[in-house]
């Protein structure tokens, strides 16, 4: 087996050849695009496996690859230190690394989805791009009102409000009429462009996910819609190749960053990691669902205790369940069940086991939602104190002697 390290770019490819025992065999630098170096990979001696950093168009050059090489692996850029850390960064310096790398069997390696996975996801982020182009549309519309004093109906952005705008007359005060005339029809025929893309990329988005059944497994989760849906959908893409749902929130960076050294163990802000759409869009879907099901609302809760600077932890707490218990959902094929019954004062009812999502025969780690502590009844121990990790310990072996043991020992030992 030889092992074959690519540091690609556009105009020009390094290349790094190692035999079977690690040992440099060839060290090639192809100038030239794409085609060029998949003509060079042709005489290389089989059986081969490559390696490469993923990057754009890394899909295309997996396709070409697999079609070559015995094994295809693409290496997560993020993870691959020694090579953005280094101090002597070069491109045949980098293939060298990735040979080495894929020689010694250490490559973190990302997962490539299929062509028309790629293209859902693309799909996806254009329309995010569309409505991001659209709210600068508005935000630059909101400035010109401002500017001029007017103050807009509450209706701004409907058809009745459109015209509206179209038709507002500018008096002049020694200015350029003509000038402002131009930006403000400019801007409503943006604003009305922007409107007609969206509604065109989101039928197409529609379609898709109409034939997913995945699809419309999830949007059983109350305050999941179709967006957030298929979003999820298309980038878990294979919901087996998790291990297990704690690297869910890892991979969409919903887990916090971590700074261990001895006994110390400190927990940062979230990773960010992974695909950021998704991540939005799970935010947005935990705050419906906390309005809309008691068991995210009870799980809410319990994050956020009544410290109302806990929200926003408590809100990303949810996001991390809700992308959980929906890859579960997907490796078991449920749909979505309350277990947890709110009555007037919002409490969850004893009858009802706490738990979110449906059940699993294998009961899957994080599908269910961590127990809510029922209202500690009148002259007993307080509860445990909350905690937004779910691996935070409820006691141990020994809690410690309550203070009425604590009392009569003390006066034992006076009156002795």
């Amino acid at each position: 087996m030889y092992y074959v390290g690519l540091d690609v770019h556009q105009n020009r490819s390094s290349l790094e050849i190692l035999d079977c025992n690690g040992k440099l065999f060839k060290r090639q630098e192809v100038k030239g695009r794409w085609p060029v170096l998949l003509e060079e990979l042709r005489h290389v001696p089989r059986p081969f496996a490559i390696c490469y950093e993923a990057s754009c168009g890394y899909g295309y050059l997996y396709e070409q690859f697999a079609t070559l090489a015995d094994r295809v692996t693409v290496a997560h850029p993020g993870e691959l230190a020694w090579i953005y850390k280094s101090k002597r960064k070069h491109n045949r310096v980098d293939a060298t690394k990735l040979a080495k790398l894929l020689f010694l069997d250490e490559v973190p390696a990302v997962h490539v989805p299929g062509r028309q996975v790629r293209q859902w996801r693309q799909t996806i982020e254009f329309r995010q791009k569309l409505l991001r182009s659209r709210v600068t549309t508005k935000n630059q519309i909101r400035a010109f009102l401002k500017e001029r004093g007017i103050v807009p109906p509450k209706s701004l952005w409907s058809r009745k409000g459109q015209a509206w705008f179209k038709g507002l007359a500018l008096d002049g005060d020694g200015g350029n009429d003509e000038g402002d005339a131009l930006r403000r029809d400019l801007l409503v025929d943006q604003l009305q462009e922007a409107d007609a893309k969206i509604k065109r990329v989101t039928t197409y988005l529609d379609g898709l996910a109409a034939r997913h059944a995945g699809v419309a497994l999830l949007r059983t989760i109350p305050g999941v819609g179709p967006r957030t849906a298929e979003a999820l959908v298309a980038y878990v893409d294979d919901a087996r190749r998790f291990a297990n749902l704690r690297q869910v929130g890892a991979y969409f960076g919903l887990v916090p960053c971590q700074d261990a050294s001895g006994d110390t163990n400190r927990l940062g802000h979230i990773t960010r990691d992974g695909p950021g759409t998704v991540r939005k869009l799970l935010c947005e879907a935990a705050w419906a669902a906390v309005r809309r099901s008691p068991t995210a609302k009870a799980f809410f809760e319990r994050v956020a205790g009544d410290d109302p600077d806990r929200k926003k932890i408590a809100i990303v707490a949810t996001a991390h369940w809700l992308a959980r218990v929906a890859v579960a959902m997907l490796k078991s094929g449920e749909c979505w069940r309350e277990r947890v019954r709110a009555d007037d004062k919002g409490v969850p009812a004893a009858s009802e086991a706490p738990g979110g999502g449906g059940e699993t025969p294998s009961r899957p780690q994080g599908f269910s939602p961590p127990p809510v502590t029922a209202p500690a009844a009148s002259g007993g121990p307080p509860p445990p104190p909350r905690s937004a990790s779910p691996a935070s310990p409820r006691g141990g072996r020994r809690q410690g002697r309550s203070m009425t043991t604590v009392k009569d020992t003390a006066t034992r030992r006076r009156n002795n």
